[in-house]
């Protein structure tokens, strides 16, 4: 987009959601944290920011999510453009888990509204959430801290995570990959087929691909870079070629879509005795390693 053009957003909808959010209250709320000493503290080292990811404006935001505004507002905003409700529309992805998951992984976590539900839904489970900014990390563990729940916020690049192998039972991804290339998104269920355990669940919620190829002008609204390779392709194909079984996608309201797929069992697995392989807290929290395989409801 050249140089000091405005979009629809800045011309039309920011200021009507100007006009919704109490600024007063998220400019008191920004000021009441530290945030480059907090963001320090939850960066890491070994962590490289993609260009796709820095190189683009989201939802109006300039430099995207890597800055306290994003942050601040994403809360805000997303109420109003998810609709018919944010929290319905999410705990349809609570309502699709399938496993008994010990160890939970929520990639591309951003303030962490996904993570959150999941860690009150299996508050026996550990939960990670992680995301590349470390702004909005920092925004989702106040959050955690103020509902009291115990959560782990890792920055870390979804394509590779630098977790062992087979180290989760349970891995979501809630409105991130309209966000990223197509490319990317592929990359992402090849991680996840690497973490999970055999029998292990993935859950996408994200856009209506098919109604978004029906919604061309979107981009121009909201600053999506990548939604429109999003729309054109299609979640189940990239599922099956991660080597996912039982994968299913089911319509949320008219514009959304909940995908679910499974790591196949090996033959070795399935001779297994059921009773075997019955769902059992884990002792060690820290351990994420030699993790079986979770039991499907």
């Amino acid at each position: 987009m050249p140089a000091g053009k405005k979009t629809i957003w800045d011309t039309f909808l920011s200021p009507i959601f100007r006009f919704l959010i109490d600024e007063d209250k998220l400019r008191r709320y920004a000021q009441s944290i530290n945030w480059e000493k907090e963001c320090d503290r939850l960066r890491r080292h070994d962590v490289i920011i993609p260009s796709y990811y820095s190189s683009q404006n989201f939802h109006g935001i300039e430099g995207g999510y890597l800055n306290c505004i994003a942050a601040i507002s994403y809360d805000s905003i997303t109420e109003y453009v998810t609709p018919p409700n944010e929290t319905w529309v999410r705990q349809t992805l609570i309502n699709a888990v399938k496993v008994q998951p010990r160890r939970i992984l929520d990639l591309g976590c951003g303030t962490g509204s996904t993570t959150i539900m999941l860690k009150q839904a299996f508050p026996q489970a550990d939960v990670i959430g992680l995301d590349l900014s470390p702004y909005m990390l920092v925004r989702a563990e106040d959050k955690a801290k103020t509902a009291g729940l115990d959560i782990t916020w890792r920055q870390g690049n979804a394509e590779k995570t630098s977790f062992p192998d087979a180290s989760f039972d349970l891995i979501t991804a809630a409105l991130l990959f309209h966000e990223t290339p197509v490319a990317v998104s592929q990359a992402i269920l090849q991680e996840c087929s690497r973490l999970l355990v055999t029998g292990g669940q993935v859950l996408i919620l994200d856009g209506s691909q098919k109604s978004l190829r029906q919604l061309e002008w979107l981009n121009k609204i909201f600053e999506e870079p990548y939604i429109h390779e999003y729309a054109a392709d299609s979640v189940d194909a990239w599922m099956g070629a991660a080597g996912f079984d039982r994968v299913s996608t089911e319509d949320v309201w008219w514009i959304h879509q909940l995908t679910s797929g499974v790591k196949p069992i090996s033959a070795t697995d399935r001779t297994v005795n059921v009773k075997d392989r019955q769902y059992l807290p884990a002792i060690d929290n820290n351990n994420l390693e030699g993790l079986e395989s979770p039991v499907l409801a």
